[in-house]
C-alpha cells in the first residue's frame, strides 16, 4: 500500500480533526514536531489555527497524505519565504507520519512528494528545514538528500537539562 497525496486540500472538519489528531499522536509518540509528551489535541490546535491562517494568506501550503482508509496518515508544510533575498526557497515544517504507518516505507514517500510538489513552485530552488538533535531524524532526512548545512547546539530546550541541537538541511532541486 502507499499514500495518496494532495496538495492544498480543501480544509473541512474532517482535514483538520485529521491533521489535529495526527500531530497530537505523533508527538505523544516522540516525534519532533514542536510539542513534548503527553499532549492531547486542545494543545495542539491552536498551532494548527496557526497554519490554516498563513495557508488563507498564502504564505504555507499543505501537502497531505491518506492511507487507505482515507485517513490523515501523513502531512507537511511548505512556507514561502517572504525576505526578498531568499524567495528561491522553501521552509519545510511539521512532517509527519501517523505512528502507526511507520517503517513502511510512507516517510520517504512523503519526503519525494514534498520534494515534486516544490518543483511545481514557480522559482524554488530548494528546500530548507530543520530538526531536533538527538532523534536521529536528521539521518532520515539525509538518507532522502538532505545535506546538513548548519547546527545549533542546545537551542532546543527539550526539558530542564535535556538541550538538543538545532539541526538545519538543504535540498537542492536541480
Amino acid at each position: 500500500m502507499s499514500l495518496t497525496f494532495e496538495l492544498d486540500p480543501p480544509v473541512d472538519r474532517a482535514l483538520r480533526d485529521g491533521v489535529v489528531a495526527l500531530w497530537a499522536d505523533v508527538s505523544n509518540a516522540g516525534g519532533a514536531v514542536g510539542f513534548v509528551p503527553p499532549v492531547n489535541e486542545e494543545a495542539v490546535r491552536p498551532e494548527f489555527v496557526k497554519q490554516l491562517v498563513s495557508m488563507a494568506e498564502g504564505r504555507t501550503r499543505l501537502l497531505v497524505g491518506y492511507d487507505e482508509e482515507g485517513a490523515v496518515a501523513a502531512t507537511a508544510f511548505l512556507t514561502h519565504n517572504t525576505h526578498r533575498l531568499m524567495r528561491h526557497w522553501v521552509w519545510l515544517y511539521t512532517v509527519m507520519i501517523h505512528p502507526r504507518h511507520q517503517g513502511a516505507g510512507y516517510g520517504r514517500e512523503l519526503m519525494a512528494a514534498v520534494a515534486e510538489a516544490a518543483r511545481g513552485f514557480d522559482g524554488i530552488e530548494a528546500i530548507r528545514l530543520t530538526c531536533r538533535g538527538g532523534t536521529g531524524v536528521d539521518r532520515f532526512y539525509a538518507a532522502c538528500g538532505y545535506k546538513e548545512v548548519g547546527r545549533v547546539p542546545g537551542a532546543i530546550r527539550v526539558a530542564e537539562g535535556d538541550d538538543r541541537d538545532d539541526i538545519m538541511m538543504l535540498l537542492p532541486l536541480n
